[in-house]
């Protein structure tokens, strides 16, 4: 009988590394954007107009992050058929608030299991006892990043449009930063503009 040969076992746990470097350069959310919207049955005075992107109520308007989601509002916004204006000569103001939420996955399982086994047949009976051990370490830690925007028209500060999305991606994800997340998030918000008044579709991210 021919005998086998294995490669030697530093090259064989050698290999992972030599991949990985590869493999990271590979950036996508974990899933598909989650949006719900909400409007008034008359969406005539949506899409058109002036619109003013400001700060939501309780918000630091002088925030990095919220001023990076903010101009990503607007963008999606002049898309749709908005002419972006100062605070004072809005006739709509979108009002944008960001959240931001990063947790740690528990292990499903412990990092040892134990199985026991046995077989009977024409050569006797036998009890094996097998011991497992879990390598691959604690799951990564997740962030969810949550965007909402309230078009609210100004002179009756009656709302006319809500709208929130938000994703998950591992912690560290580019796209769990601020100008990727808030590209991806915004684009998902306003596609199909103004959507269908109550309903939560997931959009597919932009690659």
């Amino acid at each position: 009988m021919a005998q086998r040969t294995f490669p030697p076992l530093r090259a064989a746990l050698a290999l992972p590394l030599l991949l990985a470097p590869g493999l990271s350069g590979c950036v996508a959310p974990t899933g598909p954007v989650e949006v719900t919207r909400f409007h008034l049955p008359d969406t005539a005075m949506l899409a058109r107009g002036t619109v003013a992107v400001v700060a939501a109520p309780g918000l630091d308007p002088s925030s990095l992050e919220l001023r990076a989601f903010s101009a990503a509002v607007a963008r999606e916004l002049q898309r749709q058929g908005y002419q972006e204006v100062a605070a004072a000569a809005g006739a709509q103001l979108a009002e944008v608030r960001i959240e931001r939420h990063t947790s740690q996955p528990e292990r499903r399982r412990g990092p040892v299991s134990v199985g026991v086994g046995g077989s009977t047949g024409s050569y006797g009976s036998g009890l094996g006892v097998g011991i497992g051990f879990d390598l691959s370490g604690r799951p990564p830690a997740m962030t969810e990043t949550r965007l909402g925007v309230v078009l609210r028209d100004k002179a009756s500060g009656r709302v006319v449009w809500e709208g929130r999305a938000s994703f998950t991606v591992r912690a560290d994800s580019p796209l769990a930063t601020t100008e990727l997340g808030a590209a991806q998030l915004a684009a998902a918000l306003f596609k199909d503009f103004p959507g269908k008044s109550g309903e939560t579709v997931l959009v597919k991210p932009t690659p």
